[in-house]
């Protein structure tokens, strides 16, 4: 039986279905929400040649009428430069029709589909089905949409909820090693910010998750989508702080992005340097003791992330993390931890503590 995680907002509630197979009742699930009859899938050719098949099926079964709209597979599709193209699909498509988008592949995808279906008509309905681990615990959950800039990621967006989730973890079996890696690095976040007994958990079942046994997988993309749901649910638009915490790692990370050009390192191998070195900070700053930062640099590597930054300059890495999003002016607001499962948010976090932890990981 599918898990079902309710994300109970008060005027956008949605709920995820996790579990091996959800995919084939994906049109049961659409059917009873009503949304429309004419579904245009967003998603890359990759996809759509592996999956293409078990998203059209049960769609088509229940009387949707099912377009596929491509995108590059890269992070780069995540730009101003989509926007008109996918614009014109949907009118076109939607002249005498009820379009909904279903966002079908990873982050990059439900980004750009998330943030389309907030703009085309002041809003259409949309729903997240993810392919990739990352996507499946974490970007897919929560409303946020964004294109990336060149000064920086996700610096253009909108909250919007999608009206459903669906994690088919049977999906994540034709993912790529280096992409289960990726996907843990977000797995590994909420272990750290919330859950200690899901830390726990990755530390003697890695093995397991690695190979991708449906068990381990239900366990922590439920476990993970849970956690999420909850702090989304206390803070949807970020504006009471308590959503914050799950920026752990991404401030640095996403810097190691940009100063890499969105080439050397995907998100997820990104934030696992990130949370190294906000581990760095929050030692550095006697926050947080060294068993419990080596425990946690420790999962990381065991999981097969990267722990050094290779071929990016400290100056690029430390002007691009002045672009973040939460921050004020010159005025930095880093998450750092003070015990697995304990998070403390930061403000003017001295610069040469964060330098000093950057080279910690070069």
């Amino acid at each position: 039986m599918p898990k079902i995680i309710k994300v109970s907002l008060r005027n956008n509630p949605y709920h995820i279905v996790c579990g091996g197979g959800t995919i084939d009742s994906l049109g049961t699930y659409l059917s009873r929400l009503k949304l429309g009859t004419d579904a245009l899938v967003i998603t890359n050719s990759l996809i759509k040649n592996k999956h293409g098949k078990a998203i059209s099926a049960p769609l088509t079964r229940a009387g949707f009428r099912v377009k596929f709209r491509l995108v590059p597979d890269t992070e780069k599709a995540k730009s101003l430069t989509m926007l008109p193209g996918l614009i014109r699909s949907i009118a076109e498509y939607g002249v005498s029709k009820k379009p909904f988008i279903i966002a079908f592949g990873g982050g990059v995808v439900g980004d750009l589909a998330g943030f389309v279906a907030s703009i085309y008509k002041r809003g259409i309905p949309y729903i997240q089905v993810p392919t990739t681990l990352l996507a499946q615990v974490d970007s897919a959950i929560g409303g946020k949409t964004a294109l990336d800039l060149a000064y920086g990621k996700n610096l253009v967006g909108a909250f919007y909820q999608p009206k459903l989730v669906v994690s088919d973890i049977g999906l994540l079996k034709t993912l790529s090693p280096r992409q289960v890696r990726s996907g843990m690095a977000e797995v590994i976040k909420y272990a750290v910010i919330k859950d200690r007994r899901l830390f726990n958990y990755l530390e003697k079942n890695s093995r397991d998750i690695l190979a991708l046994k449906p068990a381990a997988l239900e366990y922590i993309v439920a476990r993970s989508s849970r956690i999420k749901a909850d702090i989304v649910i206390g803070d949807e638009r970020e504006t009471k702080g308590r959503r914050t915490v799950l920026n752990f790692g991404h401030t640095l990370g996403h810097a190691i992005e940009t100063a890499s050009g969105y080439t050397g390192y995907n998100h997820g191998e990104a934030v696992g340097l990130g949370m190294l070195i906000a581990c760095g900070i929050s030692t550095r700053l006697r926050l947080l003791e060294a068993p419990a930062a080596e425990r946690i640099a420790g999962l990381i590597k065991c999981v097969g992330l990267p722990v050094k930054i290779k071929d990016v300059p400290l100056s690029s890495i430390i002007k691009a993390h002045y672009r973040d999003k939460k921050f004020i002016g010159p005025s930095n607001k880093l998450v750092l931890i003070t015990g697995i499962g304990k998070t403390k948010i930061v403000n003017n976090v001295p610069l040469r503590v964060i330098k000093s932890a950057i080279k910690a990981v070069m």
